[in-house]
């Protein structure tokens, strides 16, 4: 483990715990060059899961770039990371259980959208947006009339 702040390898753990309701660990670490600290998480990983891109590739499956994309849709609006994290606790699950190791990108951006939907229209419409890659405005238009009418 490098420390995000200064590269050292020379990191110690402060606290363990659990969390995500016992489904990762959440450690503190400090690094001891620096004494900057940050937070990591350890999740379990039963089985590596794949995307299936729509040309047909396959790529293994990053918690992290689903996060980044979250992170991104829910900027400025009123949604903690801990709302995130259990948004990809609750995609991760619902992928091991209905679907398998193998997911349609479709799939994915889906159930991705019908998390966001359910905490907030404006991270699921930007979401969308480049999800769905919106060609003009009109297309958006359309979006924004589905939820305003679906309310």
């Amino acid at each position: 483990m490098k420390c995000p702040f200064c590269s050292s390898t020379d990191i110690k753990v402060i606290d363990s715990r659990s969390a995500q309701k016992n489904t990762a660990i959440r450690r503190r670490r400090e690094c001891v060059d620096c004494n900057n600290r940050f937070t990591t998480y350890e999740h379990i990983v039963e089985f590596p899961m794949f995307i299936i891109k729509s040309d047909g590739q396959r790529e293994e499956f990053s918690r992290e770039k689903l996060k980044k994309s979250l992170v991104i849709a829910c900027n400025k609006r009123h949604i903690s990371s801990n709302n995130i994290e259990d948004i990809l606790m609750q995609i991760e699950k619902e992928i091991e259980e209905k679907i398998g190791a193998e997911v349609k990108s479709s799939q994915l951006g889906e159930i991705v959208l019908e998390k966001l939907k359910k905490i907030d229209d404006v991270a699921y419409i930007r979401f969308a947006s480049v999800y769905k890659e919106f060609k003009d405005l009109d297309e958006f238009k359309n979006q924004i009339n589905n939820i305003i009418d679906n309310d």
